[in-house]
């Protein structure tokens, strides 16, 4: 290690690796969840891959020497059998990677009280689950880091959206509340914020015209790819961001920052004398 004036110099790219480790991926059956996967075990990672398709789970455990895990993670019966699965196989947890979230998309007037409960289920109660049975397991033992993925939807307002932008808001507020209860126990819990990625789910509901339509409000000119997702989710989960809990990192092509008004030709400026 070498010495710089503000003292030693860290290893960087070892605070990347995570050998040797035991992580759950949850909804880790395809898209941002199969690509974060690749990154945890690229990274030295042993993984729990989760998902509620047994089929799924198995492929993607079977591409990276992991372990596969069916199960409803809504429910908590499941989720403690998850994270008693990954004990088993790792003989501790040092991280969870949550992908899980599908996006009921219709006008709030149209959403009965079943798709709302279903909404909240699939966002938020699962994470509560994990962050409730994981971090109390990862503190007793040592410590670990949680990687959740949130959504922009949960910052702003998206058309037929307003179900799951607010289940995607109270769940950023859950990665807030948590991190800062569970920060002295020595558990991380951060977020991403993702506009649209090109994810298998979405490349089914939206055409190539929608895309295009997306890409013209997107500063970076184009939606993510879920390895462009999986990234930022292996950052979160490393000793890299070793002092950051608590926080929401927007990773949506600068969308966030553009205000949603047409781009126009002013006129001179009125003159400032009457």
């Amino acid at each position: 290690m070498s010495r710089t004036a503000e003292g030693n110099t860290p290893d960087y790219l070892s605070l990347l690796r995570l050998d040797g480790r035991g992580f759950v991926v949850l909804g880790a059956g395809q898209g941002i969840g199969e690509q974060a996967v690749h990154a945890l075990a690229q990274a030295g990672a042993r993984v729990l891959c989760v998902d509620r398709d047994e089929a799924l789970a198995r492929h993607i455990a079977e591409s990276v020497g992991g372990v596969a895990c069916a199960a409803d993670v809504t429910l908590r019966s499941d989720m403690q059998r998850v994270f008693d699965a990954a004990r088993q196989a790792f003989g501790r947890v040092h991280g969870v990677v949550d992908i899980i979230g599908v996006a009921g998309i219709k006008p709030l007037s149209a959403v009965d009280d079943a798709a709302w409960d279903q909404q909240f289920d699939i966002v938020l109660r699962h994470a509560y689950l994990a962050i409730q049975i994981g971090g109390e397991m990862m503190a007793a033992d040592g410590g670990g880091s949680f990687a959740f993925v949130g959504s922009m939807s949960g910052h702003r307002a998206v058309p037929n959206q307003t179900a799951y932008a607010v289940s995607k808001a109270a769940l950023h507020h859950l990665v807030r509340c948590a991190g800062a209860e569970y920060a002295r126990r020595k558990v991380r819990i951060n977020a991403v914020a993702p506009g649209y990625v090109r994810t298998p789910r979405l490349n089914v509901r939206l055409d190539e015209a929608a895309w295009d339509a997306i890409s013209q409000v997107i500063p970076i000119g184009r939606p993510a790819t879920p390895a462009e997702i999986a990234g930022p989710l292996l950052f979160l989960a490393s000793d890299l961001s070793a002092h950051m809990t608590g926080e929401v990192i927007a990773v949506d092509g600068g969308a966030g920052v553009m205000a949603a008004f047409p781009d126009v030709k002013f006129g001179p400026a009125a003159s400032a004398t009457p």
